[in-house]
């Protein structure tokens, strides 16, 4: 049996480097079949594998990841917080711009992402992230 805090780890891990990557299909496996996927809270939703990589898909065209970071989760009962932190070039036009937020995670008992909810904010420029998170990374 897979713990939360391995899961969340893992759905951590495996999201730094497929977003750093622009690789979306190694995502699928952190994904319950019947996954809800919010990408921010007033986008449509996307609701299983398939949803989950059609947006990743479409969200790593929009974008070249220049530096990406994923904090420690913050783990209680099924549900993960990881705050994310990225530097990235706008596929239009190649402006640079730097986003930082956090995903919501509940996972269910195989370890896979049941539900998912993005929170971030983009800015112009790369900026590096002052958190003590990432600083040690």
């Amino acid at each position: 049996m897979v713990t939360t805090r391995e899961a969340a780890q893992r759905f951590a891990r495996t999201w730094e480097a497929c977003w750093g990557r622009g690789e979306a299909d190694p995502l699928a496996d952190l994904y319950a079949p019947d996954c809800v996927h919010r990408s921010a809270p007033f986008r449509p939703v996307h609701r299983g594998r398939a949803g989950v990589l059609e947006y990743a898909r479409w969200a790593f065209g929009q974008e070249r990841a220049v530096e990406v970071r994923f904090g420690p989760p913050a783990v209680d009962g099924d549900r993960a917080v990881v705050e994310f932190w990225a530097t990235q070039v706008e596929a239009d036009g190649g402006k640079p711009v730097t986003i930082a937020g956090c995903v919501w995670v509940r996972f269910n008992p195989d370890g896979l992402a049941a539900e998912t909810r993005d929170y971030w904010h983009v800015t112009d420029g790369h900026r590096r992230p002052e958190s003590a998170l990432f600083l040690a990374g």
